[in-house]
């Protein structure tokens, strides 16, 4: 029994070689574009994950704001500069009053935006000066909004509304979020 086999022409290589060449091509110039959209997206991914992590950490402290386990004298909660600075205090030792800013281990607690930048200071009794820290990172996120709204609500605690709005640091990708929490000891 014999076989009769032949191979491709010179023609259908040449029309092959042709063929997979433009679709090559082709996916040469989408790459770049789509590695692009990768970064672009997992850049905006990460400045979202940072803005959330950074509200639900305000958050939890301003659910804690007012808390006192005795008889504590002065607001619990105190919003300025239209909301862009926080003064919070809490009595977190349980001992019936809230430390004041001088003592080691003060119970107020400070947020404000500063410039683009989110800032804490422990002890804070006002939004001024220096010696605060850095909550978010300069060198990645570059904070655009900062606010706290306190929505009162008849018979129930207040409403605190934390409102971020950042970029990355080229300013690409801007990402604004919003986080509602109960001001349960205000």
């Amino acid at each position: 029994m014999q076989l009769n086999q032949q191979g491709f022409t010179l023609l259908e290589t040449l029309i092959a070689m042709a063929l997979s060449s433009i679709v090559l091509l082709g996916a040469g110039r989408l790459f770049p574009v789509l590695q692009r959209a990768v970064l672009q997206q997992y850049q905006k991914e990460t400045v979202q994950e940072s803005l959330w992590q950074l509200a639900f950490s305000l958050g939890k402290q301003l659910q804690r704001a007012g808390y006192c386990h005795g008889n504590c004298s002065g607001q619990g909660l105190v919003l300025s500069k239209r909301g862009e600075c926080v003064l919070s205090q809490w009595d977190s030792n349980s001992n019936g009053r809230w430390e004041p800013g001088s003592h080691a281990e003060a119970e107020q607690t400070g947020f404000r935006l500063n410039g683009t930048d989110l800032e804490t200071l422990r002890g804070a009794t006002h939004c001024e000066g220096g010696g605060w820290d850095k909550l978010s990172d300069p060198a990645t996120l570059v904070i655009q909004r900062f606010t706290v709204t306190r929505l009162a609500r008849h018979a129930m605690s207040p409403l605190l509304v934390i409102e971020l709005a950042g970029a990355s640091k080229s300013g690409q990708n801007p990402v604004s979020l919003r986080h509602t929490v109960v001001g349960y000891n205000l």
